[in-house]
């Protein structure tokens, strides 16, 4: 019997999950399927993938093929690499302890990479929330300066005339002023 590793199709239209399974390869995509190894969400970012690693490792050695997609997922989370790593070993080609030791380093930059991503993820959205934050600021700085802007010339006007009245009043009065100086 020929078995595949390959997703089966879960959650709504338009936010799709994933089962990681085994099963027939002659089974329907959603139907039939011999064990379920894990699950992949690529609704969140960095995706989310949950597989039990020791029971992938055993299907992938016992001949089940995965699909192009699983083949990524069994690649990032390093079960292809084990693999090759367990075949160098049996070889000859490396023992046991320096295929561990290279496969715990590759998991270390591997975890490393992720949380960098993370972490890019975080400052970027704080970034653009701070970014936001002075947008509406300036906007709403912007808005009250209108409104003062607006509300401001009335004022002015009302205050005008009187003002101007004020000079005419000591204008004629500096002239009689000078008229009785004569």
């Amino acid at each position: 019997m020929a078995t595949k590793i390959r997703l089966q199709r879960h959650g709504k239209k338009g936010k799709p999950f994933y089962y990681i399974v085994v099963a027939d390869a002659r089974a329907p995509r959603d139907g039939r399927f011999i064990e379920r190894i894990g699950s992949y969400n690529p609704n969140t970012n960095p995706a989310t993938i949950d597989i039990n690693f020791d029971k992938t490792l055993d299907w992938v050695n016992s001949g089940a093929q995965p699909t192009d997609t699983c083949r990524a997922i069994l690649s990032y989370k390093g079960v292809l690499y084990r693999k090759h790593l367990q075949g160098g070993v049996a070889k000859g080609a490396l023992t046991a302890e320096q295929a561990d030791e290279k496969f715990q380093a590759w998991l270390d930059q591997k975890e490393g990479k992720i949380t960098g991503k993370k972490t890019g993820l975080t400052n970027a959205k704080e970034e653009a929330r701070k970014a936001a934050l002075a947008a509406e600021t300036k906007k709403n700085a912007d808005r009250a300066a209108a409104i003062a802007a607006k509300n401001a010339p009335v004022a002015e006007e009302a205050e005008a005339p009187a003002e101007e009245e004020a000079p005419e009043t000591d204008a004629p009065a500096a002239e009689s002023a000078e008229e009785t100086a004569e």
